[in-house]
């Protein structure tokens, strides 16, 4: 073989060598770029996890907050009905008491006026 041809060849291989280092680290700095946008997309979304289970555990708190504070308007209402209960059943026993004392009045009325007829007609 030729001299000429054994430089082109290796020189032919020395450029494709160098050609194919220097596709190697396009590559490798792609997958390098990639991972670090890959990083930065997953601490974002850490992130975002982190301030809405910070949200979700303040609206749970404010739910329990919100639970309670239902639950004592409500044993506060029933106190309340069982006292307007209490206060009805006492203004109904005071109006059948006052009931059968007028009763009885118009009673008294009755026999003091037919008293009084009978002490008319006698005089």
């Amino acid at each position: 073989m030729s001299t000429v041809l054994i430089v082109v060849i290796v020189v032919v291989v020395l450029v494709l060598a160098a050609a194919a280092v220097a596709i190697a680290r396009r590559a490798k700095e792609r997958r390098r770029i990639e991972r670090e946008r890959l990083a930065e997309e997953a601490g974002s979304h850490r992130d975002e996890a982190q301030t809405r289970a910070a949200k979700a555990t303040s609206l749970s708190e404010e739910e329990q907050a919100k639970r309670a504070e239902a639950a004592k308007a409500a044993e506060v209402a029933e106190q309340v009905a069982k006292e307007h209960r209490d206060r009805a059943d006492q203004l109904a026993e005071a109006s059948e008491g006052a009931g059968a004392r007028s009763e009885r009045e118009r009673e008294r009325a009755r026999r003091h006026s037919q008293k009084a007829d009978e002490i008319e007609e006698d005089l």
